[in-house]
């Protein structure tokens, strides 16, 4: 029995890690076909004698993201394998973050990865909390880098009231996955119930709280 166990455990073991390592040198992504019903990390991969050297860089990360487009007064660029083709397969993938003045990217998890950021311009107050509840806080200088394990929830916080900044940061998965905390638990769209809702907040509703922040946050 301990025999069997001990087998299972490290089966269990064996299938905890990030995204599995290419069997190839590259798999760069395809033009998006209707006719396409196979996939390789959701994409096929292009036929290797055609792949050139622009499969393999991008220039989305350079251009300046709109912050005035969200009321966190933020904007997320990420490299994919439609602006990155070669990026297929190679477990990882970049963003660049822009801030507005007072920019917040929200309390949010990637189920799928680690995350390390390096601070460009401004200051950032990052930090993320610890599954015993231990909160962990940095503020970034220009050049300084901070890292937030995988599956944790984490926060990026432009702490200057007047003036932008930008940050840099990789993952660990080609598809990390988001979930913003706030959004998942009020967003209308998902539909929990306002009963689930308000015993979680201890909120009384009678003044219509939790309709008033859903419909803040575009619900």
């Amino acid at each position: 029995m301990l025999l069997n166990l001990l087998l299972a455990f490290i089966l269990l073991m064996g299938q905890v890690r990030s995204d599995p390592d290419p069997l190839q040198d590259y798999c760069v992504s395809p033009p998006h076909s209707p006719h396409q019903h196979i996939f390789l990390n959701g994409n096929l991969c292009k036929d290797p004698t055609k792949v050139t050297v622009s499969d393999f860089t991008t220039s989305a990360l350079s251009k300046p993201g709109d912050t005035r487009a969200n009321p966190f007064m933020t904007n997320v660029t990420l490299t994919t394998t439609t602006n990155l083709p070669g990026l297929n397969t190679m477990g990882l993938t970049m963003c660049r973050l822009d801030f507005g003045a007072s920019g917040v990217v929200p309390p949010h998890v990637h189920p799928r990865a680690s995350e390390v950021t390096v601070c460009l311009d401004g200051v950032l107050l990052v930090g993320f909390v610890d599954t015993s509840g231990r909160v962990f806080t940095q503020e970034l200088h220009p050049g300084e880098t901070f890292v937030f394990p995988k599956g944790l929830i984490h926060f990026l916080y432009n702490i200057d009231t007047l003036s932008s900044a930008l940050a840099v940061s990789g993952l660990t998965s080609q598809n990390p996955g988001t979930q913003f905390v706030p959004m998942v638990s009020l967003d209308s769209k998902l539909q929990i119930p306002q009963d689930v809702l308000k015993r979680l907040y201890h909120i009384n509703d009678q003044e219509g709280y939790v309709a008033s922040i859903r419909k803040n946050l575009g619900g």
